[in-house]
């Protein structure tokens, strides 16, 4: 057995004794760089729409009520246990004792009132600001809180799990953007803007002893051979979600773990349904005919993809198969443009973020809808200006963008939603959908509401990605599956 008396024992000549250092220095190694292709615009989740945010601090800085598992299960965090009212409208949580906020504030049941009233304000930009409209929360004691909701939700616990429904301290609220204050297991050191984001181990928390993984670096790389690049020098040990066209060349690297997993993201060809001729049903069908939805996940997914004919995927309840209603069919998409009396060329704009999967379709399906007579000037933006531009401001008239959030359908009946959708059908739908408690009523429903999208032809629906995580051999706790975007720091280790 190695110990300190037989090392001083040991003369400097004992090459096989010091030879097993760097085997040493492996095992105790407790730092993680990973690589993401954008950069949040901010480090709080209920500020902002991007998923990118969740990737860095969901879990890890910031905790929520309960905790989503790989498999989509539902777990305790925040809180201990729970009960559910006989009309599933109201959740009694009993809360951990022993958290307390980065900034030494306690956590009780005031912060989760705090929380999800802030997300409920007329001030709120929480992307479910809606749901938090709808609950009312109530302090029973300080480790006890209630919530009771307006509509029965069965997915409500997997709502309490999310990036939006973090618990945040009172008095650093407000800063969270740029200084989050959570009661996870990570804390911010260091943010250089246009770089990386790194976390530390807080020394505070309430497991703090079980955290294996010190210190963690994000880097941002949005372009595909610079990924690469960074996986082949080992300067990067993991990259969740990487560009899947580098791909074959890590499967035959014995350096390397190739991890494919299953989505709840749809990639869509958004549609601005407010503007003018994309408003009429007649031209979206045509675009949506007009897609070879087969080709877009060939050249943009490198074949990591399923096709979707609605805003739903395969691995969800209640799904079903709508890739059926718009087949892709050019003779078809060519009569609907007639018959909608649009003159060719029809001369539209398709808004591009960075991600690859965006710039590879939109060259893919500005090639497609070219022999309908549609003709795209491609306008490629970052992250920052499509949240502003498009989705903020609907600043659009067509953009590919893959949402990840896995119950997002009620997008769908919000008003003002950057989609400019408008159907009192599929809101009195969504609605029955909500207040649903039999399961086979409420898959029979969500069948009824993906039809109707289909039959709309909302967007031009692609495909739901497989994501597709490049890592060292030697890192373990990588999720395999992604129902939502997380980069669980606690549960990494070196092997």
């Amino acid at each position: 057995m190695l110990n300190r008396r037989s090392l001083l024992a040991s003369s400097a000549a004992s090459l096989p004794l010091f030879a097993t250092w760097p085997a040493l220095a492996q095992a105790r190694k407790d730092s993680v760089t990973l690589a993401m292709t954008l950069e949040p615009p901010g480090l709080d989740p209920t500020a902002g729409a991007a998923s990118s945010i969740a990737e860095v601090v969901l879990y890890n800085v910031f905790e929520t009520l309960t905790k989503i598992n790989a498999d989509g299960s539902v777990s305790p965090l925040l809180a201990e246990s729970w009960e559910v009212s006989s009309d599933l409208k109201t959740y009694t949580f009993r809360l951990r004792k022993d958290v307390k906020f980065q900034n030494g504030e306690p956590f009780n049941a005031a912060a989760v009132k705090f929380s999800f009233d802030r997300a409920a304000s007329d001030k709120s930009t929480n992307k479910d600001k809606r749901t938090f409209a709808n609950l009312s929360t109530k302090v029973a004691d300080e480790h006890t809180v209630v919530l009771t909701s307006q509509e029965i939700d069965p997915d409500f616990l997997f709502m309490m799990g999310q990036a939006t429904s973090i618990i945040v301290e009172p008095k650093s609220a407000a800063t969270n953007a740029s200084k989050p204050v959570g009661t996870g297991p990570y804390q911010l050191a260091a943010w250089a803007r246009g770089s990386s984001v790194t976390l530390s181990a807080w020394p505070g928390y309430r497991s703090a002893t079980g955290i294996r993984i010190k210190r963690a670096v994000f880097r941002f790389i949005p372009d595909p051979a610079a990924q690469v690049a960074a996986l082949l020098a080992g300067d990067v040990d993991a990259f969740p979600r990487v560009s899947p066209r580098s791909v074959p060349q890590f499967k035959a690297n014995a350096r390397f773990q190739v991890v494919v997993s299953n989505s709840r993201a749809k990639t869509i060809l958004a549609i601005n349904n407010a503007r003018k001729p994309l408003n009429d049903i007649r031209v979206r069908r045509a675009i949506a005919a007009a897609i070879d939805r087969k080709a877009v996940i060939a050249g943009a997914a490198d074949g990591y993809g399923v096709p979707i004919g609605s805003y739903y995927v395969p691995t969800a309840f209640g799904y079903v198969d709508t890739t059926g209603v718009n087949p892709f069919d050019l003779e078809k998409a060519k009569a609907l443009m007639a018959e909608a009396g649009i003159k060719t060329p029809l001369m539209l704009t398709m808004t591009l973020p960075p991600a690859p999967y965006a710039r590879q379709g939109g060259e893919l399906v500005a090639a497609q809808l070219a022999k309908i007579g549609i003709q795209l000037k491609l306008q490629n933006v970052e992250w920052a200006q499509w949240l502003s531009g498009t989705y903020t401001n609907k600043n659009y008239d067509l953009t590919i963008i893959s949402h990840v959030e896995p119950f997002d359908l009620g997008n769908f009946a919000k008003p003002d939603y950057y989609w400019g959708y408008q159907s009192k059908e599929f809101n009195e739908l969504f609605d029955k959908i909500k207040s649903t408690p039999r399961p086979a009523d409420r898959a029979r429903l969500l069948g009824d509401a993906q039809r109707l999208l289909a039959h709309d032809s909302v967007h031009g629906f692609l495909y739901t990605p497989q994501w597709v995580t490049v890592a060292n051999q030697k890192l373990r706790g990588l999720w395999k599956d992604m129902p939502v975007f997380v980069n669980d720091l606690s549960a990494l280790s070196w092997g």
